[in-house]
């Protein structure tokens, strides 16, 4: 894949994901980005995949950028969501930021996007009161790519489902996706343990943390940008630094009278194809020491080549049955729910 044509496709899904400006962002970019500079000559001899499946280049850039204009670039800024600009305009100041403060993006471009989107905790929220409907126990909650761990907290948060709210009369944010589906069961979410991995945990009491999850959210969604400072606002679930599969070895022993969820949302399909695999064979191997008393889940929202969305499903010990779960919008904007009603 060309460096045109990794942002090309990225405006393309941020169209599709409903943000106008960053696809105009992304357009330009591949259109009028020059190989020079010491921006230019960096993004165009990166190695390996540079589209959204391996780097993410254009994520990459679009952060530093918005991260620029976070930290008080008012050039940059004039041109930025809420301010309207026109194409010339904001090509022109982007294009200025890139030689003006190319230090500050070239060291931005070295690490990996990364969002932490809440909103996939609609996801995760209806999967626990199905799980809870089912199980009625205690969660032990283990997130893989848990990044700042603002997802790790989603019993703190509130799902409507048409005529149906699931969380608490507190909770610190609402979801309301577009629905399609029956609504979950409504059952007690009690959590005894959670705790997260990350190969780059993302600290949202840290002031550089929180610039960073911000960075990441684009500046036309007002909404998501505020539902994220909901999320930082009852953080604090431990993630852990390491590799995702090493750290998922050493916590898969079962403790009787609680159910061990592990999850991942739009991480697992970024593991290296061996991680995978020995990820596949840990779990099943734990699975084949659950019990009714001690069972193990593996919920995941995973890319899976088909459209649209991401794929939900549940793996279920003892037992180790597959269960489709529905179908769900990467950003969270929409969920269909086909899990079984008698479950």
């Amino acid at each position: 894949m060309t460096l045109r044509e990794a942002f090309q496709r990225q405006s393309a899904a941020c169209a599709e994901l409903g943000s106008p400006f960053m696809a105009r962002l992304m357009a330009l970019s591949a259109e009028l980005l020059a190989e020079t500079g010491p921006v230019g000559v960096r993004l165009s001899s990166w190695e390996g995949d540079i589209g959204p499946a391996g780097a993410s280049l254009p994520l990459r850039l679009a952060g530093a950028l918005h991260a620029l204009v976070l930290g008080g670039d008012a050039p940059l800024a004039a041109v930025y969501p809420p301010e309207e600009a026109g194409d010339p305009d904001l090509w022109e100041a982007v294009e200025q930021a890139l030689e003006r403060r190319a230090d500050d993006i070239l060291c931005w471009l070295e690490s990996a996007p990364q969002t932490n989107e809440v909103r996939r905790s609609a996801v995760l929220i209806a999967a626990a009161h199905w799980l809870a409907a089912r199980f009625g126990l205690p969660f032990r909650l283990s997130e893989l790519g848990a990044s700042a761990g603002l997802n790790l907290v989603f019993d703190r948060f509130a799902l409507e489902v048409g005529g149906t709210r699931l969380g608490p009369d507190d909770a610190a944010l609402t979801l309301t996706p577009r629905w399609s589906g029956g609504a979950p069961p409504a059952a007690r979410i009690e959590v005894a343990e959670r705790r997260g991995v990350d190969l780059n945990p993302v600290d949202p009491a840290s002031p550089s943390g929180r610039l960073r999850l911000r960075a990441y959210l684009w500046a036309d969604q007002a909404e998501r940008r505020a539902l994220t400072d909901a999320a930082i606002s009852v953080a604090g679930a431990q993630v852990d630094r390491g590799d995702a599969i090493d750290w998922l070895e050493r916590r898969l022993g079962h403790e009787p009278g609680r159910l061990h969820l592990v999850y991942h949302t739009i991480a697992w399909q970024y593991f290296p194809t061996a991680a995978q695999q020995r990820g596949e064979r840990l779990l099943a191997e734990a699975g084949a020491r659950a019990t009714e008393e001690a069972p193990l889940a593996r919920l995941g929202m995973e890319g899976d080549g088909e459209a649209p969305g991401a794929c939900l499903w549940v793996d279920l010990w003892p037992g180790g049955e597959r269960i489709a779960l529905g179908r769900a919008n990467f950003h969270g904007r929409w969920l269909d729910w086909r899990a079984p009603e008698d479950r």
